[in-house]
């Protein structure tokens, strides 16, 4: 699970728009929600790498990380 991946703006909103996108953001709302605020506010200004570290952090619960793996299953097939 280690493994990174490099995907396309496209790729990534419809990850983001999938039923495990929708449910790993509900879940991050519900668990991290005023730390999921400062990233996405990171990521609209701009400051993409702080974002993106805050944002593996936040992705460290099982629950998190099974989403992420389905997410990735749904794009990858």
């Amino acid at each position: 699970m280690d493994e990174k991946h490099n995907y396309s703006v496209e790729q990534a909103k419809k990850m983001a728009n999938s039923d495990a996108g929708k449910q790993l953001f509900a879940l991050l709302q519900q668990t991290q929600g005023d730390q999921l605020k400062v990233v996405m506010e990171d990521a609209a200004s701009g400051n993409y790498a702080k974002a993106m570290q805050a944002m593996s952090a936040m992705m460290n619960s099982p629950q998190a990380k099974e989403l992420m793996e389905k997410m990735r299953r749904q794009s990858d097939g």
